[in-house]
């Protein structure tokens, strides 16, 4: 059996998966990714991953499988035309030839990009996208981060620079980011900005059910399922945090649907979870600052394979690419 490889590279784990050509996932491993032990040791993963998924699942089904080529989804700044990973800062990684290194391992062709692209590709190609034709993907989660398909095609911008919507700068918000910037969106929005901000504001004596859950020094083990679970008890701080999140994410996608113009925005990651909570915020500030003929047409749903679409994305990305260059 012919199948691609599609690997979703994060700070924390390393997701491997086989792919049929039609987008099916038929295997899939997980392993911790260790990015302390240096680049070396976590390329070195994603190849005995790959081969480790291939033997597994051919031991599995009892079909000799072929990996065709193999998609890597990684954080940061990638150039995917050099195949080089330019800066993942949780990685670790600077300017790493990473195309070349996997390629040389694994004897077969490999395709890189951003996490987030393959992400959105899987999930707009395959996922809540399937039938539209322009969409814009975006993830909340540790940051915000989007990016856009067209017909089918990922678009990039200069330097492969588009989608970083978390770092546009919002009136009233004035954390500084890691970036070097002050206020910018995912300082608040994301889900460890909501987090940031409540443990904050639960220092400073403001009153919540998520007190008496985390008294203390337990505060610090609180996450962001943690103020679903609150807002869903009718807690009006922890509603008051993911309203504000909400509103300001459809006030920087009113700023993004002029330009792009979709049919469609998926939002994923840790932000699909949070479902209405998060949406109907979003989606009210959102229609609320675009015109009729945008707003009429525009659906705006949380994504349908989020624990997957990085997986199918990357392999299917793959896929493209190597067909394009077999041409």
């Amino acid at each position: 059996m012919e199948v691609y490889a599609g690997v979703d590279v994060g700070g924390t784990n390393i997701v491997c998966g086989l792919v049929t050509p039609s987008g099916d996932v038929v295997h899939q491993i997980k392993r911790a990714t260790e990015a302390s032990k240096g680049p070396d040791s976590v390329l070195e993963k994603i190849a005995s991953m790959i081969e480790e998924a291939a033997a597994g699942y051919a031991a599995h089904s009892g079909e000799e499988t072929s990996v065709i080529a193999a998609g890597i989804g990684l954080p940061g700044f990638v150039d995917p035309e050099e195949g080089i990973a330019r800066f993942a800062g949780n990685l670790g990684w600077r300017n790493l030839p990473a195309v070349e290194r996997l390629e040389s391992r694994l004897n077969l062709p490999v395709y890189i990009d951003n996490d987030v692209r393959t992400y959105v590709y899987g999930e707009a190609m395959y996922g809540a996208g399937k039938g539209y034709k322009d969409v814009l993907g975006i993830t909340v989660g540790t940051g915000i981060a989007s990016a856009m398909v067209n017909s089918g095609k990922l678009f990039y911008g200069f330097r492969n620079m588009s989608g970083e919507l978390g770092h546009i700068v919002m009136e009233g918000l004035t954390d500084p980011c890691p970036c070097g910037l002050q206020g910018c969106l995912e300082t608040f929005a994301s889900a460890s900005g909501m987090v940031r901000h409540t443990k904050k504001a639960l220092r400073n004596g403001e009153a919540s059910i998520l007190s008496e859950w985390y008294p203390g020094e337990r505060l610090e083990e609180l996450t962001a399922a943690d103020l679903s679970r609150a807002y869903d008890q009718g807690d009006s701080f922890a509603r008051s945090i993911m309203n504000k999140a909400g509103t300001l994410l459809g006030r920087a996608l009113s700023y993004a649907v002029p330009l792009v113009s979709p049919e469609l925005i998926i939002v994923g990651g840790g932000g699909a979870l949070a479902g209405d909570r998060l949406l109907t915020p979003l989606k009210q500030e959102l229609y609320s600052r675009i015109l009729p003929d945008y707003r009429e047409r525009l659906n705006v749903v949380t994504a349908l394979n989020n624990d997957d679409a990085g997986v199918t994305g990357s392999a299917m990305y793959a896929k493209q690419k190597h067909e394009n260059a077999m041409l």
